[in-house]
């Protein structure tokens, strides 16, 4: 969020439980951030407040922001009603940005991390939301050159808000293998599948696995503290990697990385926000969920953050690793029910190799890091078409990714 907080802390607090207890269930959200460029070197660019320029008066005006560096923007979808709006509104956007950028000479990518510009060379945007977040962090803020896809789903209610945030909190760890995309940053080949997750999660403060609450009351007790206490004085210096968000009625869920390829990018969405009505589901008919300690998911972030969706996760129930793919595979034939209601299910997919994995298998064939950055550029361009996975796959539940050219022809890209 851009904006400083307006309200006093009790205010905050107190219009956000109301607005959680007025919420319509399981509207949702999609934001993206990409890495703004020079075309002829690909490299971090400071010239996010031309693209607002441009922007201004334009569809595209109210749905473009600035995202803490000038060499990033920050496009979203608006609330929609169900995820074929937001599949469509996913490619709309990405193509008024790339409309827009052309002209300007700006050339945008989507990765979690950008492979080689030096941090030092980036310039927080001058507004007093990230002004503020520069006084209080300092080197924390500076080194965060990232970039994540966010999902937003609005629950009804405060309490199950709550009780939807604590159980979304085990499933980071899937999350994050099945979407990382950032294995090179700073020049370096990390040997991680998300440096941007590691950057982010292990530096900034609120950060990564939140905890579990008792209730709307626990957490609320503990947004108070940090008040009180002057630990925070903006509700978004809460910074996990899933929360309650106290502007809006939603739980967001903010652990992925950002995509590059569009129709990886609906099919991450589609997973989050089915993913979080199948859990509101289980919680309104009494099934049983996990509720793993913050040490025992932070394990499992770790393997995810390292080896992502190539390596293996635990089974925290029974103590004994298996593929992510194995865990990726279980949860998704769980969630079926619930993107069915929503219209996700035809985005639905697990690739046969993510963004991470191609980018690194890539490298170790021989492509320097500009070769392979260069075809993540090229990825990201796409027209608006809203082309379900199984309406190329003939299943919900195909892998994404088994046909470059295919998916190119078919939304458009160049």
């Amino acid at each position: 969020m851009g904006d400083s907080q307006r309200l006093s802390p009790e205010e905050q607090i107190e219009l956000a439980r109301e607005q959680f207890e007025a919420a319509e269930d399981f509207t949702v959200a999609v934001e993206e951030e990409f890495a703004v460029l020079e075309p002829a070197t690909l490299s971090l660019t400071n010239r996010f407040e031309e693209l607002q320029a441009a922007a201004k008066d334009t569809p595209l005006e109210p749905h473009l922001v600035g995202e803490l560096i000038a060499s990033e923007v920050e496009i979203r979808t608006g609330r929609c009603a169900n995820f074929e709006d937001a599949a469509a509104l996913l490619g709309e956007r990405r193509s008024q940005l790339h409309d827009l950028a052309e002209p300007l000479g700006i050339a945008l990518a989507a990765t979690g991390t950008h492979p080689w510009s030096p941090w030092q060379e980036q310039r927080i945007i001058d507004t007093p939301h990230y002004r503020r977040n520069d006084e209080i962090l300092r080197y924390v803020v500076w080194r965060n050159n990232s970039f994540g896809l966010h999902v937003h789903v609005a629950i009804k209610g405060a309490d199950r808000a709550i009780a939807v945030n604590n159980a979304l909190r085990n499933y980071l760890p899937e999350l994050l293998a099945l979407s990382a995309s950032s294995p090179f940053v700073e020049g370096v080949t990390t040997g991680l599948h998300s440096a941007r997750t590691q950057i982010f999660t292990r530096m900034f403060p609120r950060c990564g696995v939140p905890d579990a609450y008792d209730g709307w009351n626990g957490f609320e007790r503990y947004v108070r503290f940090l008040y009180d206490t002057g630990s925070i004085d903006e509700h978004t210096q809460i910074w996990w990697s899933v929360r309650p968000h106290l502007a809006f009625p939603t739980i967001e869920i903010r652990i992925c990385d950002a995509q590059p390829d569009l129709a990886e990018a609906r099919s991450l969405a589609a997973f989050c926000y089915a993913l979080t009505v199948r859990i509101a589901h289980a919680l309104d008919e009494g099934e049983p969920l996990p509720n793993h300690p913050h040490r025992l998911i932070e394990e499992n972030l770790w393997r995810a953050i390292r080896y992502g969706l190539s390596g293996d996760l635990i089974n925290l129930e029974a103590g004994e690793t298996r593929p992510a793919r194995a865990h990726l595979e279980r949860l998704l034939e769980w969630i079926q029910p619930a993107a069915e209601e929503i219209g996700a299910a035809p985005y639905l997919g697990i690739p046969s190799a993510n963004a991470a994995e191609r980018q690194i298998a890539k490298h170790e064939a021989g492509a320097t890091l500009e070769e392979i950055y260069a075809e993540q550029v090229k990825t990201g361009v796409a027209a608006p078409l809203a082309v379900p996975l199984s309406g190329r796959a003939g299943s919900a539940r195909a892998s994404v990714g088994n046909d470059r050219s295919t998916r190119r022809d078919s939304e458009g890209t160049t």
